[in-house]
């Protein structure tokens, strides 16, 4: 166990001196760091140790230290050791100097097809790395591609990786994760999926985006985008290279039995174009991880859920729940009465119900609350009739730390006006929630309306 020493310098863990932060997430910080033996910067994750269990991501961590642990890649960020205290775990990584490809196409446009054939060489010889260590990274997107100071690929973030021992006895992963604009069909048809076939979906969105500025597949309403990720609906710029079009439809191939493998992606003559393999550095010796990471209290299984708890759903039920595998939906009219919007959170049920409550109670509406749901209503008095708007809100568990909030809305007063405040009323309502949860949209909110 390391204890982290607080000095005139700065602050000391180990041989290394911290600096200054360099990011923050739900989970911690992460701070620029120098060894004082060797001189080289770090990047230093700290984990709150009560945070991990409160959010109930202790098997996630440990999954990410397990996998980095096996990964020595010049495209892969590094691993160096990880300490810990009783109260902290420090993650010491490759310090990453470029930022991440999403805020390089965000900032620059689409690239060259040069440069971007480069970035995917270097994309695909680090999936190809993890894959033939067991390791599958089911959330490869733009965010999760960092850049070195020579402009490298860095793959990063391993938290909803796989490894053998994930696979079922049918040889398949089933855990629907990833993210929307990037998640394989095969993965959202929950019926059981290759982590390195749905992996290669992901790299080609990713290709896409490089070299086209824009994702292949996106819509407002996770319904429809789900829709055109099932058919494989995208469209190729004609402006692209025959090479680099033939390659996209390959890899975005909806069937994943026809999509094309690894090897295939490395024997493809647009791919090949100026392509040097990178050598891995297998040969170094082993990552030094403290035992102390790993003493937390075990989080209660699903077995031993309180009363009143929230109901749990997978996140398959959650995309059935959005319509999108009901297309019925999609033909039939709309009721303009009654709008939902569901977003997903960190935070527990309780407090997000107990927010809702608060929020509502400011707005001026009367709460009903009853077995874990709650109900509030605003009434209207216009002079020739009574108007009233509820909403209704409940909160799914996904997992052990995510939830998903349903918020539907209903009117009783068929006045096109009326319907138009109501409507203004109920986008207040989200937007005060998603705000004072401190819920930023592009990455912990994800709202549809259905």
């Amino acid at each position: 166990m390391v204890i982290a020493e607080k000095k005139q310098e700065g602050m000391r863990l180990g041989r290394y001196e911290l600096g200054r932060t360099l990011g923050e997430g739900n989970f911690g910080k992460v701070k620029f760091a120098q060894d004082l033996d060797s001189g080289l910067p770090f990047a230093v994750k700290i984990l709150e140790k009560n945070r991990i269990i409160h959010l109930k991501i202790t098997d996630q961590i440990k999954r990410e230290i397990a996998t980095l642990k096996l990964l020595k890649h010049p495209n892969v960020v590094r691993l160096h050791e990880v300490l810990a205290s009783k109260s902290k775990i420090y993650m010491v990584l490759e310090y990453v100097t470029g930022g991440e490809l999403f805020d390089k196409i965000a900032s620059k446009g689409r690239l060259q097809e040069a440069e971007g054939r480069k970035l995917f060489q270097q994309l695909i010889d680090g999936v190809s790395y993890c894959h033939n260590k067991g390791v599958f990274h089911r959330d490869l997107k733009l965010e999760n591609i960092l850049l070195d100071s020579k402009g490298n690929i860095k793959i990063s973030d391993f938290g909803l990786s796989a490894l053998p021992q994930h696979f079922r006895d049918d040889g398949l992963l089933h855990t629907t994760c990833g993210s929307p604009n990037y998640v394989a069909p095969e993965v959202l048809a929950n019926r059981g999926y290759d982590g390195a076939t749905s992996d290669i979906w992901s790299c080609g969105v990713i290709l896409y985006v490089i070299l086209t500025g824009y994702l292949p597949f996106d819509d407002r309403n996770l319904a429809v985008l789900y829709q055109k990720i099932f058919r494989g609906d995208f469209k190729l710029p004609k402006w692209l290279s025959p090479g680099a079009q033939n390659l996209l439809r390959k890899i975005l191939e909806p069937n994943p039995v026809k999509r094309i493998t690894i090897a295939g992606i490395k024997a493809d003559e647009w791919f090949e174009q100026d392509y040097t393999p990178a050598n891995p550095d297998d040969d170094e010796e082993d990552i030094f991880v403290d035992n102390e990471a790993f003493s937390m209290h075990e989080v209660p299984s699903d077995g031993d859920r309180t009363p009143g708890s929230p109901p749990l759903i997978n996140a398959f039920q959650l995309i059935g729940m959005s319509s999108c595998l009901d297309l019925s939906g999609f033909f039939e009219k709309e009721d303009v009465s009654e709008r939902k919007i569901r977003f997903t959170s960190n935070h527990s049920a309780k407090d997000l119900l107990e927010r809702i409550e608060d929020i509502v109670t400011e707005m001026g509406f009367r709460v009903q609350k009853k077995n874990g749901k709650l109900k509030a209503t605003q009434e209207h008095k216009p002079q020739k009739s009574l108007g009233s708007l509820s909403v209704a809100a409940e909160v799914f568990e996904i997992s052990p730390s995510l939830y998903v909030v349903e918020l539907r809305k209903s009117y009783g007063d068929p006045t096109v006006y009326r319907q138009i405040k109501t409507s203004i009323v109920f986008v207040q309502l989200c937007n005060k929630l998603s705000s004072d949860l401190g819920l930023p949209p592009s990455q912990e909110l994800l709202a549809t309306e259905v």
